[in-house]
């Protein structure tokens, strides 16, 4: 059987199996992969390294995903999205990271957290006002956990959210924020009670909120064109209706979406390197050294191997843990193992990739460079490679504690 998808392991027809377990695509899904894939190529990696020079804001590229409907992918069609599964929409992150890891973490955390969290916690009328633009790419969304002092231990963060009447005022700002000076929706994650987690309560902010302000985009080693901005609120005063959940329920809301969040980190991850593993793989059979490719030297040739490894584990595991997710299985472990070896593969390939090339690998004439640095990040935020260790041995001892 041919593959459908470069170094995946799904085939291009879903085989039936007496055990029940396939890894093949129904034709629907291999279409709008397909579809992606063809748009993605066309159209993002066309711009990528443009982008990656000017820092501009893909907003055209953007668009143009909202109308395949990837800003609402597992949004329910009852509320503007595409209703895809979790295995599709996967499928489908991968095909624009490996265009462009820019516009891919934009989609992932429209996709995993805004949207899911007020999908699943937010009344009709937040849903109506809020999810329904969202899903439809009218509005782009943004998460506000991060704070100067406040990363990996998110329960210590500090922005203030005081009762004022019926309503409350803000005080504070989050650092490290995606889209955070072009998004209309932040979801923010303000102190309402005492230190600790159960302290922690979500808001909806819209833009033009008086009091909501953004810093300059942070000059960064990679993802030049998804903008990571401070977000500040000075005495910004927002109605009861705009309380997401409950009171003192907003870390535990937030780290339940973080999941979903990781799968589509992983994801990016794998499309950087997927991305340079088949620049790479091309290069080596063009490259002549002493008269023949540079393939054919043993010292290359497992270096291709080991990418290939590397793409295949991480991916297998990315989307088990999308399936579970499909299935309303806890799928927590499988999404932390899913991003630490996503994370691990996108930096270790991109930096072999770049000894591929050899000196013209460190060269901006070429990709390989760009996605060296792409990587890097997919180690750190949705929670540090340190932090799904954490998540991976806690569940372990807790299985075999029982």
């Amino acid at each position: 059987m041919t593959s459908t998808l470069p170094g995946s392991l799904f085939t291009e027809q879903a085989p039936s199996s007496p055990a029940g377990l396939s890894f093949g695509l129904s034709d629907e899904q291999r279409l709008i992969v397909q579809t992606v894939r063809e748009y993605s190529q066309a159209e993002v990696a066309s711009r990528s390294a443009a982008y990656d020079r000017s820092g501009e804001y893909p907003r055209e590229q953007l668009r143009g995903l909202a109308e395949l409907g990837l800003l609402g992918a597992t949004v329910p069609e009852e509320w503007g999205g595409a209703g895809l599964d979790s295995v599709t929409y996967a499928l489908c992150l991968e095909e624009i990271a490996a265009a462009d890891a820019s516009v891919a973490v934009i989609v992932s955390v429209q996709n995993g957290l805004p949207e899911q969290m007020i999908l699943r916690y937010g009344t009709d009328a937040q849903r109506e006002k809020y999810l329904r633009p969202l899903a439809g790419g009218q509005h782009l969304g943004a998460f506000c956990l991060t704070e100067s002092g406040a990363g990996s231990d998110a329960a210590s963060l500090q922005l203030k959210a005081a009762r004022d009447g019926a309503g409350w005022v803000l005080d504070g700002s989050k650092a490290w924020i995606t889209s955070g000076n072009q998004a209309d929706t932040y979801l923010v994650m303000a102190r309402t009670g005492g230190p600790g987690a159960r302290g922690v309560s979500a808001f909806i902010v819209e833009r033009g909120t008086p009091g909501l302000s953004f810093g300059r985009p942070e000059e960064k080693l990679g993802l030049h064109a998804a903008h990571t901005t401070t977000v500040s609120f000075e005495a910004l005063r927002l109605p009861a209706g705009n309380l997401l959940g409950r009171e003192g329920e907003g870390l535990s809301i937030a780290l339940a979406c973080l999941d979903a969040g990781r799968i589509g980190i992983a994801m990016q991850a794998i499309g950087i390197a997927r991305a340079a593993f088949e620049h790479a793989a091309r290069y080596a059979l063009e490259r002549e050294q002493f008269g023949r490719p540079i393939a054919e030297n043993q010292g290359v040739s497992f270096k291709i191997a080991d990418m290939a490894a590397r793409i295949e584990g991480a991916r297998l595991v990315a989307l088990k843990a999308a399936w579970l997710k499909d299935m309303g299985r806890p799928y927590s472990r499988e999404a932390s193992i899913a991003k630490l070896l996503a994370s691990d593969a996108a930096v270790e390939v991109t930096r072999e990739a770049i000894q591929v090339f050899g000196g013209n690998g460190y060269s901006r004439d070429y990709p390989v460079e760009r996605l060296y640095r792409d990587a890097k990040i997919t180690e750190i935020y949705e929670g540090t490679s340190e932090i799904q260790r954490l998540v991976i041995s806690r569940s372990v001892f807790a299985e075999l504690k029982g």
